[in-house]
């Protein structure tokens, strides 16, 4: 199979576990997929860049990101900057005739994320978005379980997704406060991940009526010495939803929920039993089945393991759990795979677009107090 050359635009928290991902796909997925070559790597800082293109094994480095994008040996450009860059990045690389991988959420507003989208289906160029959490194998088992029926038709889905990084008042005012860095807060930081889990599992959301609450709303400024900034978007964001097939579902979620780390959890309620799942433990998925006697129903555990592809890709044991950079290195081999033409792209910019539109009705339903309609 082709090679492909990539550059990753960023070199923190998400561009490391790009980076990493990259290095690791190839020798744990082997010839299943295209060899990813190491091509350039882009922090705005070039000393920063250029030492962690050699922690990271890639070939070169810039300081300038229309560089990397330029370059003839870059095919693949993954973008992992602050929300209000993927927008120029993400067009550029794609009039470029560059694959497009880009961090989630898409984009600041509705109309910078359709212009993305437009983009790349103008290019013809593949698109990804980075919602590794639905390659977690628990999740992708859930689907699995939900596909042969064994809770029955689907009738709710519960779903919350909290963090506790702005749960303290005294942390200092960020980009992540600014609407016009940011987008918005817990919505496109959180929620979205919670809304790609429900979408894959039980399908298009229809409807949606929300509220959203700013928790602290000045936080120190440190900049000014002495001052605030005020907060700009959300903390908290709960929302009732229909989806288009007529299931219930609720999603929840909060930045500001202390004791949270990763907690993205949902329950999948169906008319023969449930389905559990919760990151903070990853490597489990929790199963009720009503055909069960009486005397032995309860939930049952089912750890991850060499069962639950692409687990095996990494060990054969079961139990020793993977983590959520092999979920990020899942991501990468399923790009890889999807722009060789082994299987289609998901969720790919127009996926991520449809995720796009529900956060933005929230929004709007928010605002408005009554419930949002989302087109077909």
């Amino acid at each position: 199979m082709k090679s492909f050359g990539i550059g990753v635009i960023g070199t923190g928290y998400m561009g490391k576990a790009h980076a990493l991902a990259f290095r690791q796909a190839f020798a744990a997925f082997g010839s299943e997929i295209p060899e990813p070559r190491l091509e350039m790597l882009c922090d705005a800082d070039p000393a920063r860049a250029e030492q962690r293109a050699r922690e990271c094994g890639f070939a070169r480095w810039t300081g300038d990101w229309r560089a990397l994008i330029t370059d003839p040996a870059v095919d693949v450009v993954s973008i992992t900057t602050p929300n209000g860059m993927h927008r120029d990045m993400a067009i550029a690389a794609a009039e470029a005739g560059k694959h497009v991988y880009c961090e989630k959420p898409l984009a600041l507003t509705l109309a910078d994320a359709e212009a993305m989208a437009a983009a790349v289906r103008k290019a013809g160029v593949g698109s990804l978005a980075g919602y590794n959490y639905i390659k977690n194998p628990a999740v992708l088992h859930a689907k699995r379980l939900i596909e042969a029926g064994r809770i029955g038709r689907i009738i709710q889905f519960r779903g919350v997704c909290d963090e506790d990084y702005m749960a303290d008042e005294s942390l200092p005012y960020t980009w992540r406060c600014r609407i016009a860095d940011a987008g918005s807060g817990t919505l496109g930081d959180l929620a979205v991940h919670l809304i790609s889990v429900a979408r894959f599992l039980v399908g298009e959301v229809a409807s949606v009526s929300a509220d959203i609450a700013t928790v602290h709303v000045d936080r120190p400024d440190p900049t000014r010495p002495g001052e605030t900034g005020r907060v700009e978007n959300e903390d908290q964001a709960n929302a009732l939803i229909r989806f288009a097939g007529g299931q219930m579902g609720t999603l929840l979620s909060s930045r500001a929920a202390w004791g949270r780390k990763n907690h993205l959890a949902f329950e999948i309620h169906g008319s023969k039993g449930m389905i559990t799942f919760d990151q903070e433990r990853m490597n489990e998925l929790r199963l009720f089945e009503a055909a069960d006697p009486a005397a032995e129903q309860g939930f049952k555990t089912i750890l991850s393991g060499p069962a639950h592809p692409p687990y095996d890709r990494f060990m054969p044991s079961a139990g020793h759990s993977l983590g959520f950079n092999e979920m990020k290195t899942v991501e990468v081999a399923h790009l890889l795979g999807g722009l060789a033409g082994n299987h289609p792209l998901y969720p790919d910019f127009e996926e991520a677009l449809k995720i796009e539109h529900i956060v933005h009705a929230i929004l709007a339903s928010a605002k408005s107090g009554g419930w949002q309609q989302l087109s077909a």
